[in-house]
Protein backbone atom coordinates (compact mmCIF):
# COMPACT_ATOMS: atom_id res chain seq x y z
CA UNK A 1 0.00 0.00 0.00
CA UNK A 2 1.42 2.91 -0.71
CA UNK A 3 2.11 5.90 1.80
CA UNK A 4 -0.90 8.92 1.40
CA UNK A 5 1.81 11.46 2.70
CA UNK A 6 3.70 11.38 -0.33
CA UNK A 7 2.60 14.03 -2.38
CA UNK A 8 3.70 15.91 -4.98
CA UNK A 9 3.49 19.95 -5.30
CA UNK A 10 0.17 20.78 -7.12
CA UNK A 11 0.73 22.86 -10.46
CA UNK A 12 1.17 26.84 -9.79
CA UNK A 13 -1.29 29.14 -10.35
CA UNK A 14 0.62 30.53 -13.45
CA UNK A 15 3.73 28.75 -15.77
CA UNK A 16 7.04 30.10 -15.44
CA UNK A 17 9.83 30.28 -18.25
CA UNK A 18 13.14 29.06 -16.61
CA UNK A 19 15.34 30.03 -20.04
CA UNK A 20 16.73 33.21 -18.44
CA UNK A 21 17.55 32.03 -15.31
CA UNK A 22 20.80 30.36 -13.28
CA UNK A 23 20.04 27.83 -10.84
CA UNK A 24 22.65 26.42 -8.45
CA UNK A 25 22.41 23.07 -6.91
CA UNK A 26 24.24 22.22 -4.26
CA UNK A 27 23.75 18.07 -2.88
CA UNK A 28 25.43 16.40 0.41
CA UNK A 29 26.86 13.38 0.01
CA UNK A 30 25.60 11.00 2.23
CA UNK A 31 23.06 8.54 1.39
CA UNK A 32 23.91 8.23 -2.35
CA UNK A 33 21.45 6.21 -3.80
CA UNK A 34 18.92 8.45 -2.61
CA UNK A 35 20.70 11.75 -3.24
CA UNK A 36 21.43 10.26 -6.99
CA UNK A 37 17.59 9.77 -7.74
CA UNK A 38 16.45 13.48 -5.93
CA UNK A 39 19.43 15.63 -8.24
CA UNK A 40 18.48 13.50 -11.33
CA UNK A 41 14.90 14.33 -10.84
CA UNK A 42 15.49 18.18 -10.05
CA UNK A 43 17.87 18.61 -13.02
CA UNK A 44 15.43 16.81 -15.27
CA UNK A 45 12.59 19.34 -13.83
CA UNK A 46 14.81 22.36 -14.29
CA UNK A 47 15.00 21.41 -17.95
CA UNK A 48 11.55 20.64 -18.68
CA UNK A 49 10.65 24.35 -17.03
CA UNK A 50 13.43 25.63 -20.00
CA UNK A 51 16.45 26.15 -17.65
CA UNK A 52 19.03 25.50 -19.81
CA UNK A 53 21.35 22.94 -19.17
CA UNK A 54 24.48 25.32 -19.44
CA UNK A 55 22.96 27.34 -16.77
CA UNK A 56 22.73 24.81 -14.14
CA UNK A 57 25.50 24.26 -11.71
CA UNK A 58 25.89 21.38 -9.28
CA UNK A 59 28.19 21.63 -6.80
CA UNK A 60 28.40 18.77 -3.90
CA UNK A 61 29.46 18.92 0.12
CA UNK A 62 30.33 15.62 2.53
CA UNK A 63 26.79 16.10 4.46
CA UNK A 64 23.59 17.83 4.78
CA UNK A 65 25.38 19.94 7.64
CA UNK A 66 27.60 21.90 5.15
CA UNK A 67 24.48 22.98 3.33
CA UNK A 68 23.77 26.05 4.35
CA UNK A 69 27.35 26.99 4.46
CA UNK A 70 27.77 26.14 1.08
CA UNK A 71 24.75 27.85 -0.05
CA UNK A 72 25.83 31.09 0.79
CA UNK A 73 29.28 30.94 -0.36
CA UNK A 74 27.94 29.61 -3.88
CA UNK A 75 25.26 33.07 -3.55
CA UNK A 76 28.26 35.26 -3.11
CA UNK A 77 30.40 33.71 -5.33
CA UNK A 78 27.69 34.09 -8.15
CA UNK A 79 27.49 37.90 -7.53
CA UNK A 80 31.36 38.21 -7.74
CA UNK A 81 31.57 36.22 -11.10
CA UNK A 82 29.06 38.12 -12.46
CA UNK A 83 30.65 41.25 -11.17
CA UNK A 84 34.43 40.43 -12.99
CA UNK A 85 32.55 39.24 -16.07
CA UNK A 86 30.84 42.90 -16.53
CA UNK A 87 33.09 45.11 -18.72
CA UNK A 88 34.43 48.16 -16.91
CA UNK A 89 33.92 51.94 -18.25
CA UNK A 90 37.41 52.05 -18.77
CA UNK A 91 37.51 49.24 -21.25
CA UNK A 92 34.48 50.37 -22.42
CA UNK A 93 35.28 53.60 -23.74
CA UNK A 94 38.90 52.36 -24.82
CA UNK A 95 37.27 49.78 -26.97
CA UNK A 96 34.66 52.48 -28.33
CA UNK A 97 37.65 54.66 -29.64
CA UNK A 98 39.77 51.83 -30.89
CA UNK A 99 37.03 50.80 -33.11
CA UNK A 100 36.26 54.43 -34.30
CA UNK A 101 39.85 54.68 -34.82
CA UNK A 102 40.43 51.24 -37.03
CA UNK A 103 37.20 51.76 -38.92
CA UNK A 104 38.65 55.28 -40.11
CA UNK A 105 41.78 53.86 -41.35
CA UNK A 106 40.51 50.68 -43.08
CA UNK A 107 37.39 52.14 -44.68
CA UNK A 108 39.12 51.37 -47.58
CA UNK A 109 41.11 47.98 -46.73
CA UNK A 110 39.47 44.93 -47.61
CA UNK A 111 38.21 42.73 -45.14
CA UNK A 112 40.98 39.45 -43.72
CA UNK A 113 39.58 36.32 -43.92
CA UNK A 114 39.63 36.21 -40.07
CA UNK A 115 37.27 39.82 -40.07
CA UNK A 116 34.72 38.07 -42.37
CA UNK A 117 35.08 34.75 -40.82
CA UNK A 118 31.69 33.83 -39.15
CA UNK A 119 30.93 32.06 -35.93
CA UNK A 120 31.29 28.33 -36.07
CA UNK A 121 27.67 26.50 -35.91
CA UNK A 122 29.02 24.23 -33.90
CA UNK A 123 30.05 25.95 -31.18
CA UNK A 124 28.75 25.27 -27.27
CA UNK A 125 26.45 27.44 -26.29
CA UNK A 126 27.97 30.16 -23.62
CA UNK A 127 26.92 29.88 -19.51
CA UNK A 128 25.65 32.23 -18.40
CA UNK A 129 27.85 35.02 -15.50
CA UNK A 130 25.06 36.12 -14.10
CA UNK A 131 24.23 35.89 -9.85
CA UNK A 132 22.16 32.81 -9.49
CA UNK A 133 18.77 32.98 -9.44
CA UNK A 134 18.06 30.35 -6.95
CA UNK A 135 19.68 27.79 -5.35
CA UNK A 136 18.74 24.28 -4.09
CA UNK A 137 20.11 22.51 -1.29
CA UNK A 138 19.54 18.56 -1.54
CA UNK A 139 20.02 16.13 1.61
CA UNK A 140 18.81 12.74 3.00
CA UNK A 141 18.98 12.55 6.61
CA UNK A 142 17.72 9.20 8.26
CA UNK A 143 17.13 8.77 11.76
CA UNK A 144 19.29 6.37 13.76
CA UNK A 145 19.66 5.28 17.31
CA UNK A 146 21.70 8.80 18.60
CA UNK A 147 20.27 12.45 18.89
CA UNK A 148 22.70 13.20 16.10
CA UNK A 149 19.82 13.38 13.27
CA UNK A 150 17.79 15.51 15.81
CA UNK A 151 20.58 18.23 15.75
CA UNK A 152 21.57 18.14 12.49
CA UNK A 153 17.64 18.30 10.92
CA UNK A 154 17.39 21.31 13.77
CA UNK A 155 20.45 23.08 12.44
CA UNK A 156 20.72 23.14 8.76
CA UNK A 157 16.94 23.78 9.01
CA UNK A 158 17.76 27.28 10.44
CA UNK A 159 20.92 27.42 8.59
CA UNK A 160 19.35 27.47 5.29
CA UNK A 161 16.61 29.67 6.21
CA UNK A 162 18.91 32.32 7.76
CA UNK A 163 20.83 31.65 3.92
CA UNK A 164 18.07 32.90 2.17
CA UNK A 165 16.69 36.06 4.47
CA UNK A 166 20.40 37.43 5.17
CA UNK A 167 21.34 36.98 1.00
CA UNK A 168 17.59 37.65 -0.49
CA UNK A 169 18.74 34.72 -2.81
CA UNK A 170 15.79 32.14 -2.89
CA UNK A 171 16.89 29.28 -0.98
CA UNK A 172 14.88 25.87 -1.65
CA UNK A 173 14.82 23.18 0.96
CA UNK A 174 15.52 19.77 -0.23
CA UNK A 175 16.41 18.01 2.55
CA UNK A 176 14.86 14.78 3.49
CA UNK A 177 14.12 14.01 6.65
CA UNK A 178 12.97 10.46 6.89
CA UNK A 179 12.46 8.09 9.69
CA UNK A 180 13.32 5.14 7.81
CA UNK A 181 15.41 4.03 4.97
CA UNK A 182 12.51 3.42 2.87
CA UNK A 183 11.16 6.46 3.46
CA UNK A 184 13.87 8.05 2.01
CA UNK A 185 13.43 5.73 -1.32
CA UNK A 186 10.17 6.59 -1.71
CA UNK A 187 10.46 10.31 -1.53
CA UNK A 188 13.09 9.51 -4.33
CA UNK A 189 10.62 7.67 -6.45
CA UNK A 190 12.76 4.77 -5.90
CA UNK A 191 10.77 2.91 -3.68
CA UNK A 192 11.44 -0.83 -3.41
CA UNK A 193 7.82 -2.30 -2.99
CA UNK A 194 5.20 -1.88 -5.41
CA UNK A 195 4.85 2.09 -5.52
CA UNK A 196 7.91 3.67 -5.91
CA UNK A 197 6.84 6.75 -4.32
CA UNK A 198 7.53 10.25 -5.56
CA UNK A 199 10.53 12.41 -6.81
CA UNK A 200 10.70 15.52 -4.23
CA UNK A 201 13.42 16.90 -6.60
CA UNK A 202 10.88 17.70 -9.20
CA UNK A 203 9.12 19.63 -6.53
CA UNK A 204 12.32 21.34 -5.51
CA UNK A 205 12.86 22.19 -9.34
CA UNK A 206 9.04 23.55 -9.99
CA UNK A 207 9.74 25.82 -6.41
CA UNK A 208 13.11 27.32 -7.54
CA UNK A 209 11.92 27.84 -11.04
CA UNK A 210 8.72 29.98 -9.64
CA UNK A 211 10.52 31.63 -6.81
CA UNK A 212 13.17 32.90 -9.50
CA UNK A 213 10.62 34.53 -11.31
CA UNK A 214 8.56 35.79 -8.41
CA UNK A 215 11.36 37.24 -6.73
CA UNK A 216 12.42 39.34 -9.88
CA UNK A 217 8.86 40.76 -10.74
CA UNK A 218 8.77 41.42 -7.13
CA UNK A 219 12.42 43.67 -6.78
CA UNK A 220 11.66 45.47 -9.64
CA UNK A 221 8.42 46.58 -8.00
CA UNK A 222 6.14 44.22 -10.02
CA UNK A 223 3.29 43.04 -7.47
Amino acid sequence: MSDPTIKGLPPPPKSYDGSGLRIAIVHARWNDAVIKALLDGTVRKLKEQGVKEENIVVKSVPGSYELPFACKQLIEGGKTQSANAAPSMLASTTNLLSLIDSSAGSADRPATPAQSASKPSGSAPTASTAPFDAIIAIGCLIKGSTMHFEYICDAVTHGLMRVQLDTGTPVVFGVLTALTDEQALQRAGIGKGESKGHNHGEDWALAAVELSAQTAEWSKGVL
